[in-house]
């Protein structure tokens, strides 16, 4: 989750629609400033009552002080949201640099569809109650579509050749799995590692501000893995839950994920070409359930595969972090075949949360769908099902919000492309305002 000055290498300016070009107007310049202050001011005022919706803020300390102390009631803010939209309706329909016209359309329906989803989750504190898919298409822009239990059974029958061992899949399985894992006292060492790799392979297709920063910290108690806190002035906060046993795979999908090419350059992207280059002050804000959280997260994910090819991941793993861990670097190959065939499983964690939150399972159901279809130990089942609780219908974002992005990707790359034709189409996507609707 995410919930990861010098500009673009040259030439990748026009591939971002003029995003950090010389046309980048000031932010008094503006028609849709005014506009944009008030989403940002009730995004900041839901956040007085919902602690997960403001996953980010960067902007004037004194617009956040402000909400803090009016708590203004939810149906002040969903009038609030209401006059918005309708202003946004006649405001700002020609753009003010006639070159801009596109990204100018994509901004203000951003802004429409971002302000549909604050009063969407303002409907739901206020009680109102919604199916899983209503629910992702009002707060995400999109709805996961859904999968049987005949399909994973087929997958689950893949898998079964390929663990060896006695007992049920799931518990051969685990028994696998704990053979990759990272010992706590070489975990930071292995995670430092691969977030230079991804760092560098990063750099190579995108510069940027010679000041940006992160820090790592581990954790406990937490419903997620990882995650990452942006603080704004290009710097990020990531921490890794401990909770769990950590598996070799997380230290470069955590990485890429939470940091390179992932959220911290995803939120470094949008501060430095839209917020701080074009003024638009929107950006200054995240909230956590609205469509951006679906590009973050499909981006987020589809960068772990941009910045690695297949091969050039299992030859870095082998030769570097599983040494460093202490693993067996031969047995790479084999443990990512594996790894392969449980991902095309990973739909099944939406069908868990689709029946949780539509009321067809309970808890205890949920969690035994998850140890079945999704091929989680119960105390993974466990913390999803916490994860379930806390975010919702959020989950599709990751699975996805990973196959739109890919999709969009590569169908702009266009087929047969070269890895650097695919980074620069990854690194438009991260510095626009496209919805997931537009994804398609």
């Amino acid at each position: 989750m995410g919930r990861g000055g010098a500009g673009w290498r040259p030439g990748l300016c026009a591939l971002v629609a003029g995003v950090a070009g010389p046309s980048a107007q000031a932010p008094q310049a503006d028609p849709l400033r005014a506009i944009a202050e008030r989403y940002v001011r009730l995004v900041l005022g839901v956040g007085q009552h919902d602690g997960d919706y403001v996953d980010a803020y960067y902007g004037p300390a004194e617009w956040k002080t402000e909400a803090e102390s009016g708590r203004a009631p939810l149906a002040a803010l969903d009038a609030e949201a209401q006059s918005i939209e309708r202003d946004l309706a006649t405001t700002g329909v020609t753009p003010p640099v006639a070159a801009d016209g596109d990204l100018w359309t994509l901004r203000r329906q951003y802004l429409a569809r971002q302000l549909s989803a604050v009063r969407a989750r303002l409907s739901m504190l206020q009680g109102r109650t919604l199916t899983f898919d209503e629910e992702s298409q009002a707060l995400y822009d999109a709805v996961a579509p859904t999968h049987t239990e005949a399909e994973f059974e087929g997958i689950l029958k893949d898998l079964d050749g390929r663990v060896p061992g006695a007992g049920t899949l799931i518990e051969r399985y685990d028994r696998y799995r704990q053979q990759f894992v990272i010992p706590p006292a070489r975990l930071d060492r292995v995670f430092q590692e691969a977030i230079r790799a991804c760092r560098e392979r990063t750099l190579r297709h995108v510069t940027l501000p010679a000041d940006e920063r992160f820090t790592v910290e581990y954790v406990t108690g937490k419903s997620w893995s990882g995650y990452n806190w942006y603080q704004g002035n290009y710097r990020s906060v990531i921490q890794v839950n401990t909770d769990l046993p950590i598996h070799i795979d997380r230290a470069v999908d955590l990485a890429c994920h939470e940091g390179y090419p992932g959220h911290h350059v995803y939120n470094v992207l949008l501060e430095k070409h839209l917020m701080r280059d074009r003024g638009w002050v929107e950006y200054s804000v995240y909230p956590l359930f609205s469509p951006q959280s679906l590009i973050a997260e499909g981006t987020a994910n589809v960068g772990i595969e941009v910045a690695f090819s297949r091969d050039d991941r299992l030859a870095f793993e082998r030769d570097v972090l599983f040494p460093l861990a202490g693993l067996d670097g031969m047995r790479v190959t084999g443990y990512y075949e594996v790894l392969a065939l449980v991902d095309r499983l990973s739909y099944a964690g939406n069908e868990a949360a689709r029946r949780y939150l539509d009321g067809v399972i309970d808890r205890a159901g949920t969690t035994a769908w998850l140890e079945r279809y999704a091929m989680y130990p119960k105390p993974r089942a466990e913390q999803r099902v916490r994860f379930i609780d806390q975010y919702r219908s959020y989950v599709i974002n990751y699975n996805l919000g990973r196959d739109l992005v890919r999709q969009y990707v590569e169908s702009r790359a266009g087929r047969g492309a070269t890895p650097e034709r695919r980074w620069r189409e990854f690194v438009a996507l991260l510095s626009s305002p496209r919805l997931p609707s537009g994804l398609k």
